[in-house]
């Protein structure tokens, strides 16, 4: 048996997409199978600095939704009733080629439909979409209707889309599947972590909450200046941002508030970084309005820091009940959370507990469902070394 992935287009930089077909690719390699990654034919995007905006975005369309389809027809000729070969689009957004490749052994992973659900008009995604996105979005969605396999990273994401594609409820291989952890995190020791944490504006005497995440306003990345705001003298510590930049506007609110001494950025931590923030901050602060999974609770997680989530689903079913949970709106709510972390024993209850909730997002269990979908049958078993 062979498997084929389709990953994304490179010149997109979507780097979550990219290592989620890493880790599909890795984990069937270790279960025997043969595996190669298709993405995207870069040709007119070559000369495009950014293919987001702009002409470059015209020249990426034309070649992920005009040449990368004809590249797909000319690999596959002969092929479309080949019984040995296997196909996984890796990105919902790249539903369309599902058109291009035999539906019957063909499956693809929805990781949200925030895109999608904003592109129709649902003010909750925070995904607010141009005309162009909006039949974009529209486009995606019928395509994605039509796939026989299916998988969705979370129950609230599965059941988001069964209400926007209702005619597809049917299909009985859209079932969830849990992403895995798609690096390593580990509780890294303080000696440990502070060495790769100096020259931060991080110090070790002053503790600090942590938000891990982009500047989008679904993320919410506010809500820790009100909550510092709302903790008052009860605690000193400082707001570490991981991720990007502060937008000027989370700026300005933090010199209102008189919080612009205590808030820290650090833009795109590399990986060591990331770990050694989750290892020593106070708490994770994870506030957001909208996600499809939620990775950064489950890493926070692993690396033993106590964490407090949004109340919104898929928040709770990602944390296993191994966190706290509040209204993204209530800033004040999200400050008592953490005063009952920091001043009783249930931190470090919430720390083991967090520990034992990773254990469902091992990178073999994820394999091991993605074979279960797409009817391939290990060499190896990924839950047992090769």
């Amino acid at each position: 048996m062979r498997v084929i992935l389709i990953g994304n287009y490179l010149p997109d930089r979507q780097e979550s997409m990219l290592r989620f077909a890493q880790m599909l690719e890795g984990g069937f390699q270790q279960a025997g199978l043969t595996v190669e990654t298709w993405l995207p034919t870069v040709v007119l995007g070559r000369f495009a600095t950014n293919t987001y905006v702009g002409v470059g975005k015209w020249l990426g369309y034309l070649d992920k939704w005009v040449l990368f389809p004809l590249v797909l027809r000319w690999r596959l000729r002969g092929r479309q009733a080949d019984a040995t070969y296997r196909y996984h689009i890796c990105d919902h957004s790249n539903a369309p080629y599902l058109a291009h490749l035999p539906a019957a052994y063909t499956g693809i992973t929805c990781h949200d439909v925030l895109a999608i659900r904003g592109g129709l008009g649902h003010a909750d995604a925070f995904v607010p979409a141009s005309r162009l996105g909006r039949l974009l979005q529209t486009w995606i969605l019928n395509n994605l209707s039509r796939a026989r396999h299916l998988a969705a990273v979370s129950h609230f994401t599965l059941g988001q889309l069964r209400e926007l594609a209702p005619a597809a409820t049917a299909a009985p291989t859209w079932r969830v599947i849990h992403n895995a952890f798609n690096a390593k995190f580990w509780p890294m020791q303080a000696s440990d972590a502070w060495k790769f944490l100096q020259g931060t504006g991080l110090q070790p005497d002053t503790p600090f909450l942590l938000h891990v995440g982009s500047d989008l306003p679904r993320k919410n990345r506010a809500l820790l200046l009100d909550m510092v705001a709302a903790l008052g003298s009860r605690w000193t510590g400082v707001i570490c941002l991981a991720g990007d930049a502060p937008e000027p506007a989370l700026l300005a609110k933090a010199k209102a508030l008189g919080l612009s001494q205590r808030l820290v950025s650090i833009a795109r931590p590399v990986h060591e970084v990331l770990v050694a923030l989750y290892s020593t901050c106070a708490a994770f602060i994870f506030p957001s309005y909208s996600e499809g999974f939620g990775w950064p609770v489950i890493e926070a997680q692993a690396c033993g820091a106590p964490v407090i989530a949004s109340s919104i689903a898929p928040m709770p079913e990602v944390s296993g009940g191994a966190a706290l949970h509040a209204s993204p709106d209530d800033a004040q709510a999200f400050a008592e959370a953490f005063l009952q972390l920091s001043t009783s024993p249930l931190g470090a209850e919430l720390t083991q507990q967090g520990f034992a909730n990773c254990q469902r997002y091992a990178p073999a269990l994820m394999t091991a469902a993605y074979l279960d979908l797409l009817d391939l049958p290990a060499v190896h078993s990924p839950l047992q070394p090769a």
